[in-house]
């Protein structure tokens, strides 16, 4: 991130912009929506720029920026559509001791304008630093459409009622009443005019004062395999919602990023055959957080009843009469066989299919490998790296064929993914070439569909029997 967001107060404060052309006019029509005092400099104003300072919106001094012209200035806009003039009025901005912005051209400003969708006194910026203003103007327009113009209305009556707000406790108490009066209270009543929607401010206040505190919550939440665009609605809204999230090392950070900012974030990581949280100390950190009333959000990978040691964490809730819901996710076998174009299950071929895993607390896992090493199995093999050569000798020990292809899927659905085709002869050596340092999921007795690996291959030739190939 090169432009770090931020809103800064211009009440009072003067706006300097060099030009009297159209990139002017573009910038002037934005900054006349604050409260800052505006001053133009230009020899040549446009016809419309002269009505708005004749109008008051501005001031407008009929020629070319000066030195001292922009002293106090909080910023300051070149926007002369000549490099060499706005190059000009741009150091005398900045000897002023203004913060600069030259229009189209990003490299030698100090400060850009994101698009705004203007709800005041709720406002939101879109920024793209550039790189796509396209882009930041369709997802404008998306807001534009989602936004009822009555949210400013709402947002500028819940002001003046903060000091009122106030009397609740801090936390939890006061978002579940701005909760509960911007979603439905406050919508429900501004179609009476401002009266009705203050009386209904004091008539929640009220209820909630008499209210007694929210107990605690645990969601066991599926993360998914780590594409937000994966996490369910639900999940999102319990993220935005938790006052405390204790994540899995496999989390990615796009999805930590959805929780609410002020919520305690707590790495319980486990790794296999590596360092770990102990799970005694995880239950402990789940129920000492929901036993103080918080809402706990414990965020697994993956969906959360699938390898997941769920029982034990629900048992712990349990015993401490903790309330507790689970909120599933995609599990990474479904996320994965999507990449490669294939299906669990298929008529003719298996109308079952497994989910292994690859080792469990008392080291490589053992399986009913004689039914697995028959034609035609298919299974989806969990934490199955470093245990891949144990696995491959009790297949071929059962008689399983060499030459059954395995998928291995690293980091599936997220934007470093790779996928490793081999066959059970060639898997420890080919993962051993892979490299394969994050999470991976193993399919025995699938292979990429052709059509999938020509997608995800981009330029890179499919071959087999060994092949590991960057998702684009």
């Amino acid at each position: 991130m090169d432009h770090f967001p931020i809103f800064l107060r211009v009440h009072g404060r003067r706006i300097v912009v060099s030009g009297g052309g159209e990139a002017a006019m573009a910038k002037l029509r934005l900054l006349m929506k604050t409260a800052g005092h505006i001053t133009v400099f230009s020899p040549d104003p446009a016809a419309v720029i002269i009505q708005w300072a004749e109008a008051g919106k501005l001031s407008l001094v009929r020629r070319a920026m000066s030195p001292g012209d922009a002293l106090c200035a909080a910023l300051f806009y070149a926007a002369d559509e000549d490099a060499a003039e706005d190059a000009r009025t741009s150091q005398i901005a900045r000897a002023d001791g203004a913060l600069v912005n030259i229009v189209d051209n990003l490299q030698d400003s100090q400060f850009i304008t994101p698009a705004i969708v203007d709800r005041d006194p709720v406002t939101i910026a879109i920024g793209t630093e550039g790189a796509a203003p396209v882009l930041a103007r369709a997802i404008k327009a998306d807001l534009e459409k989602r936004l009822p113009a009555a949210l400013g209305t709402l947002a500028r009556i819940g002001k003046t009622f903060r000091k009122a707000a106030d009397a609740l406790p801090f936390g939890r108490a006061r978002r579940d009443f701005w909760r509960a009066y911007y979603f439905k209270a406050g919508p429900a009543a501004v179609t009476g005019g401002e009266g009705a929607v203050k009386a209904a401010l004091n008539t929640l206040l009220a209820d909630h004062l008499n209210r007694k505190a929210r107990p605690g919550h645990v969601h066991f939440v599926g993360g998914g395999p780590g594409d937000p665009d994966l996490l369910t609605m639900k999940a999102r809204r319990v993220l935005d919602e938790a006052d405390v999230v204790i994540y899995d090392r496999l989390i990615s950070k796009p999805i930590l990023e959805l929780a609410r900012r002020e919520a305690v974030m707590i790495d319980a990581g486990k790794e296999g055959f590596g360092p770990s949280m102990k799970q005694e100390d995880i239950n402990a950190l789940i129920v000492k957080h929901g036993a103080a009333g918080a809402q706990v959000v414990r965020l697994k990978s993956g969906d959360a009843t699938v390898f997941g040691r769920l029982d034990e964490e629900i048992d712990a809730v349990d015993a401490h009469d903790i309330s507790w819901s689970i909120v599933p996710g995609i599990t990474s076998a479904s996320a994965a066989v999507a990449e490669i174009g294939q299906s669990l299950t298929k008529r003719g071929r298996n109308a079952s299919v497994r989910f292994l895993t690859g080792h469990d607390m008392k080291g490589f896992a053992d399986h009913d490998w004689a039914t697995l090493a028959q034609p035609g199995q298919v299974a989806a093999i969990y934490m199955g790296k470093k245990s891949a050569r144990f696995i491959q000798g009790r297949l071929i020990m059962h008689g399983a064929d060499r030459h059954t292809p395995v998928t291995v899927i690293e980091n599936a659905s997220r934007p470093e993914q790779r996928i490793l085709d081999t066959t059970l002869d060639a898997l420890p050596a080919a993962l051993m070439a892979a490299e394969m340092s994050g999470p991976a999921l193993m399919f025995y007795g699938l292979a990429p569909r052709q059509a999938a690996a020509a997608r995800l291959s981009k330029t890179v030739p499919y071959s087999l029997p060994i092949q590991v190939q960057e998702a684009l």
